[in-house]
């Protein structure tokens, strides 16, 4: 983790109580400077009085007299006063999800999450800790860095593009059963970079087809050099964009591409989210059929977020459904989050599908995820997206402790009654 030494904070609370206790937990955490306030105005006073860059962190409440965290929030971001906020509350926990929306809509606001009171202080170290791992995963490169097209045809051209793989692993034992495919660009000069970065400028453009295809062939040489070490029970999953999905040609070089390699399609997961096959329904609806018939597995991802997600679940050919990491972080404290965690779960095993849920990145969350009977978990708790020559050696040391996270619900799966399922087009 990095050093909290030169970073500044500032704890926004009107209860002394409650701001005390939060002061002191993030000077247990090292940071150099701890600020205080009682409420909004109050804040935007000590910031200005400190009169120095933006500070690191801002830990404020939501509730508070005179001006509350919602109005400062928004001061937050138009003047840049802060590099992180994080937001605390006792009160209903929807209005926490309201403030993560706010957050993930406006750029200028970097939004690390939200808490109930009262605030632990692991979970705060857990939700900088986030912070600190994406940074180091290379999600983190200068705000003002964009590329134009000829620089991402040069990098397609020289191979910068390269795939990394977040393990899946089957919740009931503990085996990791996948890996999901990550796009990363090795760039020479900022290291290495998260899709986000490039995948919005490549997108569509004519480099989408190449840029696919090349982490396609990538993927499939990694699948047959993992099968050679003994490692055939996994599966890879691949993410397919709107426009590839619908080009009928595209998806006969996709077919064409795995039989070169020898690779059954059994053991390829094409992902897919529901507003892509909105934005080109009959032909995204026409060649997911064609995908299913040569046997691929499908795979809906970000259930939940979209508007018509039960309607693509009855009329699309799904083998796998992942739901999205906002119903599943924070779900074992926040019980609007739980209900529609359980309700998605229930729905993929009422349509005999394979549920998968992203963004797994507590012990609490896995166990809820157990009590649910979830059949697969992804995210930060098993594993960050690695490059491939690193997940071999982190199966071997992460096996027993995959099989200690599985066997910490075995007693309880004992005493649960029998699910059943009806069968679903797979």
């Amino acid at each position: 983790m990095d050093s909290r030494s030169n970073q500044v904070a500032l704890v926004v609370e009107d209860s002394a109580v409650q701001r005390a206790h939060m002061v002191a937990l993030v000077q247990s955490l090292q940071f150099g400077t701890v600020l205080e306030a009682r409420d909004g105005v109050d804040a935007l006073r000590v910031l200005d009085n400190y009169g120095k860059n933006q500070v690191y962190l801002v830990l404020t409440d939501l509730d508070m007299p005179g001006m509350d965290g919602i109005e400062l929030i928004r001061h937050l971001g138009e003047h840049q006063l802060a590099e992180n906020v994080i937001v605390t509350s006792a009160r209903d926990p929807r209005l926490l999800e309201v403030i993560e929306n706010m957050g993930s809509s406006d750029g200028r606001l970097h939004l690390l999450g939200t808490m109930l009171k009262p605030v632990a202080l692991e979970d705060l170290t857990a939700m900088l800790k986030r912070v600190d791992q994406i940074k180091h995963a290379g999600m983190v490169a200068p705000d003002h860095v964009s590329f134009t097209l000829q620089e991402l045809e040069t990098a397609l051209e020289q191979n910068q593009f390269t795939p990394y793989f977040q393990p899946k692993v089957a919740i009931a034992s503990g085996v990791v059963n996948g890996v999901e495919t990550l796009a990363r660009w090795q760039h020479p000069i900022h290291g290495v970079l998260a899709p986000f970065h490039f995948i919005p400028s490549i997108e569509g453009t004519l480099l989408m087809a190449p840029f696919t295809l090349a982490i396609i062939d990538q993927a499939l040489r990694q699948l047959n050099t993992w099968r050679r070490l003994g490692h055939y029970a996994i599966t890879v999953s691949i993410n397919l964009s709107a426009e590839t999905l619908a080009d009928s040609d595209f998806i006969g070089r996709v077919d064409a591409l795995v039989n070169s390699h020898g690779a059954a399609p059994e053991s390829l997961i094409w992902e897919v989210t529901e507003t892509m096959v909105m934005s080109h329904l009959s032909e995204c609806l026409a060649n997911l059929a064609r995908l299913r018939l040569k046997g691929y597995g499908l795979a809906m991802d970000d259930y939940g977020i979209g508007y018509s997600s039960m309607q693509q679940l009855s009329r699309c050919p799904f083998t796998e459904l992942k739901i999205d990491r906002a119903f599943v972080y924070g779900a074992a404290e926040r019980p609007n989050r739980r209900a529609i965690l359980a309700s998605s779960i229930e729905v993929g095993h009422r349509l005999g599908i394979t549920t998968v849920a992203e963004g797994v990145e507590s012990l609490l969350d896995w166990n809820v995820l157990q009590e649910l009977s979830c059949d697969v978990a992804q995210g930060y708790l098993i594993a960050k997206p690695m490059p491939a020559d690193e997940f071999p050696n982190w199966i071997r040391e992460n096996r027993l402790r995959l099989r200690s996270l599985a066997a910490s619900g075995a007693s309880k799966r004992l005493h649960r009654p029998e699910r059943s399922r009806t069968v679903g087009w797979q």
